[in-house]
């Protein structure tokens, strides 16, 4: 994969006025225990679970179900899912935006830290930057424990610069009660499985996020298990400021051009060998199934570009973002019903994942 390396969030970072406050907290809504998407026209709407037809409003259960059985072992799944490369192409996701300066992120669908941990120490060690923060937020309280485990450890617990949020992205102006932690230190440590020394993990508020209030947004490996991914995309514009920038990485569609034989190769891995990884590594064949299922049911590259357009993103590779140094990712597919849309992603290892950016204009 080539580093198409942009300097996005400091050029778009200077559009953005600072003439108003920072909000006091940058939060999402609804845990998937307590709450249902509140976008579904009906009740009797239905939406995808893998290849499953299921109602609109038992989705976000349903899936949460699945994020709680795999919490534990997130990084495992990854690594059967994406090759053992997820690593690399988390890395490359935030290089190539280069976080500095101060700037106020939201990680969504990041429970475990893993992105908000590279942002961070990118915005350190590049550029010495200790004022960027990031709010993780997750609809599953499972996930985002596990990212609290992971973080207590780190320089940036406990400081202004590391925040978890539970929230449903598909609506991030819900609030609701914080979840209670466990009634002492030691009762989380046993419970959590945390090192003897570490700190209590902290209760996870619910508040909602102000409109035109965050400089980044970025999803990783998350938006392909929302119920409205439109909904989704809708709230991302709506969060960020002008100048803002949404950036989503996720399991793309396989560009067999080159290797015609690869797309047909890589589905029989997915569907004949993850699930029984699942099995075999985690004991969980079921979840593993679903996630494999929705990697197949997720828009192909330029009809994701496309949902992001008609949220109201203008996208990477448009002239209009050109003048604000969002330049073009490269991604095309060689017909020419995509060309109004490349340039809008980057796809990695052939397409097995891709990045796209956006912003607000």
């Amino acid at each position: 994969m080539s580093a198409m390396r942009a300097p996005l969030i400091g050029v778009a970072k200077s559009a953005v006025s600072r003439t108003g406050s920072r909000p006091v907290a940058l939060t999402g809504a609804a845990s998937s225990v307590r709450f249902n998407s509140s976008n579904s026209s009906s009740s009797d709407a239905k939406t995808h679970f893998g290849f499953r037809d299921v109602a609109s409003s038992d989705k976000a259960g349903l899936v949460g179900s699945v994020f709680s059985s795999v919490a534990s072992s997130y990084d495992l799944m990854n690594d059967a899912m994406s090759l053992g490369i997820h690593r690399l192409w988390k890395s490359h996701f935030v290089s190539q935006l280069d976080p500095r300066g101060g700037i106020a992120c939201l990680d969504v669908a990041g429970g475990t830290g893993d992105i908000a941990t590279r942002i961070l120490d990118h915005a350190r060690t590049a550029h010495g930057d200790r004022q960027t923060k990031v709010t993780v937020l997750d609809i599953n309280e499972k996930m985002l424990r596990a990212g609290q485990k992971n973080m207590a450890q780190t320089m940036y617990w406990g400081t202004d610069q590391l925040a978890f949020q539970l929230g449903n992205a598909e609506d991030l102006s819900l609030s609701a009660p914080p979840t209670q932690s466990p009634a002492s230190i030691s009762q989380q440590h046993q419970q959590q499985r945390l090192p003897r020394n570490s700190p209590a993990l902290p209760a996870l508020p619910t508040q909602p996020i102000a409109s035109d209030s965050l400089d980044l947004y970025t999803i990783a490996f998350g938006i392909r298990n929302c119920t409205d991914i439109d909904a989704v995309l809708r709230e991302a514009h709506r969060v960020l400021r002008p100048g803002g920038i949404f950036a989503c990485l996720e399991f793309g569609k396989v560009d067999g051009r080159q290797l015609p034989f690869l797309p047909a190769l890589y589905r029989r891995y997915s569907f004949d060998v993850i699930p029984s990884l699942g099995q075999v590594l985690a004991g969980d064949r079921d979840s593993y199934q679903y996630l494999v299922e929705s990697i197949e049911r997720f828009p192909t590259q330029p009809e994701f570009a496309r949902m992001m357009q008609r949220a109201g993103f203008t996208l990477a590779g448009q002239p209009e973002a050109a003048k604000w140094g969002i330049g073009s990712l490269g991604g095309e597919t060689g017909k020419r019903d995509d060309d109004d849309v490349k340039g809008a992603w980057q796809d990695l290892t052939l397409g097995i994942a891709s990045i796209w950016h956006g912003i607000k204009l």
